[in-house]
């Protein structure tokens, strides 16, 4: 079995383990409020307060009003989960992908169309690949 500290060096990932589930949970369970039309109504209306309304810690409640699902992912956020927030937002899952890369809309299509990323510089920092 593999342990964190086996993938704990490859650069861009966060491991989604039980303690990064235990950091989100309150993150996760607003993200899945916006499952009900009422709670987007109430969240787009002033996302502010109804982010208020959950014991989120203020570094996840700001990461969710920057749309940044980089920072969401590592304060306990799973992706799957926050695509309820760019869902709400009318955003597509390569959207959001696209954002968390740095690229385009565009960009990103085309890159995972040619095959996706290459591996190189995207493995263990430790054994150097």
């Amino acid at each position: 079995m593999n342990k964190l500290e086996d993938f704990d060096d490859i650069p861009g990932t966060t491991i989604f383990t039980t303690d990064m589930s235990r950091k989100g949970f309150h993150l996760n369970q607003f993200c899945m409020s916006l499952m009900k039309p009422e709670n987007r109504l109430r969240f787009k209306a002033d996302e502010r307060a109804y982010l208020d309304e959950w014991p989120m810690t203020e570094a996840q409640k700001q990461a969710v009003l920057d749309r940044d699902y980089n920072a969401a992912i590592k304060e306990g956020g799973n992706i799957y989960f926050l695509a309820k927030i760019f869902a709400t937002d009318g955003k597509s899952f390569q959207e959001a992908a696209a954002s968390m890369t740095g690229m385009t809309t565009e960009q990103y299509v085309a890159m995972m169309l040619a095959g996706g990323r290459s591996p190189k510089g995207q493995r263990s920092i430790r054994k150097g690949n």
